[in-house]
Formats: C-alpha cells, structure tokens, sequence
C-alpha cells in the first residue's frame, strides 16, 4: 500500500506579504493586479475570503467586493525562495516529490523507515518545520493515492492535517459534492448534475460505459476516483514543453470584448504558471471551440520571454482579430503558453539513508 502526502500552503503569497510586512496582518490583503486594471488575483489571505474573493478573479470584482482590501503585486522571486527552503525540508524525508507549483507538492514516502514508517507522522513533522523555518502554515493530506491526498489536504485549512485511510476511501467519497473532486471542473460538475450526481455515491453508481458515452476519455479516470481508484506515480521531476489553461463555459458568448476579458484571466493564470515552475515562454497562442465544436488556434511567438509586463492585451486583441467571434458562438477559451527558454529547476535533494 501506497503511502502519499500532499502538501499545500496556505494561502502562499498573501502569507509571505504578511509575514514580511506586519501592516498587512489579520487585514485582507490581495496579490495580484491592480483594481484599476485588467489585473487578476493572484492569491488573497484568510481574512478577503470571506468576501467571496478568490484566485483568479478580476481584481476590479474583489476590489467591488471589499473596498477596504490591500492590494499587492506579487514578489514572485521572495516567493521561489521560500518555496525552495520547503522543498529542501521535503527532501529530507524522500527523494519522490512532484512540485505541482511553488506553494504544493505530493511526497511518497511509502517506503521511509522515519516514525517506523508512519505518514502521518512524518507530514506532521514536515508542518512543524516548516512553521519554524519560514514562520508559515502547511496543510498536509495523507492517503494510499494522489486524489485522495490532495483533497484531504484542503479538509482542515488552513494548518490542518487530514488522513484518509484505505478502509475509510469509499464511504467518504460517496458523500463528497462532485464539484470537490480533484479534476471535475465547473463546467463539467454542472453537466454531472444535470445528469443526476450530485456527489461520489452517484458517480459510483454509473458504469464504466455511461461515464465514457458522456465524459469520453475522462470517463475512466472518473469511474476510477470514485472507486478511490488512483495509480498514478509521484513522479519526482518533470519538464514541460507547454503551459495551457481553458475553460468551457456553461452558455456559449459571444463578442470580441466577452472574449477578451475571459482570455486575460487565462493569460494570467497560465503566465504565473509558467513563473512557479522557473520557464520563460515566448509563444502565445489562443485556442477557440465554437458552438458547433470546430476548433481553431492563432499563436505568436515574440522576440521576448512573456512576462507580467507583456502588453499582452493588444496581442490577444489581435490573435483574436483573425478568428470569428463576432459572428460565430463560442463555447470554449484556452490560453498556451510555450517555446520555453529554460527547463524547470532541479530542486537538490539531500543524501539521506531513507529507504531499505
């Protein structure tokens, strides 16, 4: 049996300002762009969210919806530091960690000897050094796979620590709502609830067959989950050719300023992608799925890694100047960024006897 743990920190960015900067502390403070531009947020504290701010809104909305709210630009460079002095922590305990960004990271630690093999004790430990190195809080999850570890982790935020245990899996994913499932999406737990799952037990109950004629090859990783059903390794460095971020909307729109404003939210969702995981892009391309599901893309490689200082509105502008908005419903918006220039940091992992 598999022993993985997902680490997530809470609220990353908007931690690390507040650690830094004591004027910001138990205010609701927002990293990201600015209310007064097309910015997005990029992470927010504990104290915005009960505003109903979240990541990658636009900043003019969380701005609407919490006047008194801090705005910050992000430091992504204080944010890679510290997210290197977690990683080295990570490390000290297995050399199979998969960073999924600067603030979260699976580890296998099925085969470690430390606290007589014990996951939970070990996530324990990882959470109080990292309180007494970088003076922030983790939440960890633990389980026998990656889906169910990522969604523990997200149970007890923030500073919490959830295990759920193989005999536990399939009780508890029949009552989680579908729209908590780790790769079911808004558009798609819509569709899910149109068609009667509401929740992990409706989704056990649909064959194998059902799920591929609705959800086509996603249909078995669903029909999998549900069965807390997850073999995919931990896979401790990977490099990446491509940074893409899309969405498919519930109503199809139309218009190239409709348009616009959701590709900027994509643009920058997948630019601080591409910033967490140390590339640099020089290609921005555009993918469109019009409402009778013929599918097109315009890109653009510039002379110039893309960056938070990309005058990159006037590029979508004209990437999306060659296509059919205006006249022709669209039903889904992509954002790819590639061409990278620098492959992603090897993190260094410390020599320790772990294993048998």
């Amino acid at each position: 049996m598999r022993k993985i743990i997902h680490i997530d920190m809470d609220a990353f960015y908007a931690a690390v300002e507040q650690r830094d900067f004591p004027e910001y502390r138990n205010k609701p403070l927002i990293v990201g762009g600015s209310p007064f531009s097309r910015g997005v947020v990029a992470t927010c504290s504990y104290e915005a969210r009960p505003f109903g701010i979240h990541s990658a809104m636009p900043a003019s909305r969380a701005y609407r919806l919490c006047p008194d709210a801090i705005f910050v630009k992000p430091r992504f460079d204080v944010y890679r530091e510290v997210s290197l002095e977690i990683r080295r922590i990570m490390a000290d305990y297995t050399d199979l960690i998969e960073p999924l960004s600067l603030d979260e990271a699976y580890l296998d630690v099925s085969t470690s000897t430390q606290y007589a093999g014990s996951a939970t004790l070990i996530a324990k430990e990882i959470k109080t050094r990292i309180k007494q190195v970088t003076q922030l809080t983790a939440s960890a999850g633990v389980s026998y796979n990656k889906f169910l570890a990522k969604i523990a982790s997200d149970l007890d935020k923030p500073d919490g620590l959830h295990v759920i245990k193989p005999n536990q899996a399939i009780v508890f994913i029949k009552q989680l709502p579908i729209h908590k499932f780790h790769g079911v999406g808004n558009a798609t737990a819509q569709k899910m609830r149109s068609l009667g799952i509401q929740n992990g037990k409706g989704l056990q109950q649909r064959s194998l067959i059902e799920l591929q004629q609705h959800f086509g090859k996603s249909g078995l990783y669903y029909y999998n989950i549900a069965r807390g059903i997850d073999n995919r390794p931990v896979i401790s460095h990977r490099s990446s050719r491509s940074i893409s971020v899309e969405t498919t909307f519930a109503q199809d729109i139309i218009g190239a300023s409709a348009m616009l404003n959701e590709l900027q939210q994509l643009f920058a969702k997948a630019l601080n992608k591409v910033t967490t995981k140390e590339l640099k892009a020089r290609t921005v391309t555009v993918k469109i799925k019009y409402h009778d599901f013929v599918q097109i893309t315009r890109s653009r490689t510039l002379n110039q890694p893309v960056n938070a200082e990309t005058p990159h509105t006037g590029l979508l502008m004209d990437l999306l100047k060659t296509t059919e908005i205006d006249t022709r419903a669209v039903r889904l918006l992509g954002v790819t960024l590639s061409s990278f220039e620098e492959t992603l940091i090897q993190i260094p992992v410390a020599q320790t006897d772990l294993f048998n």
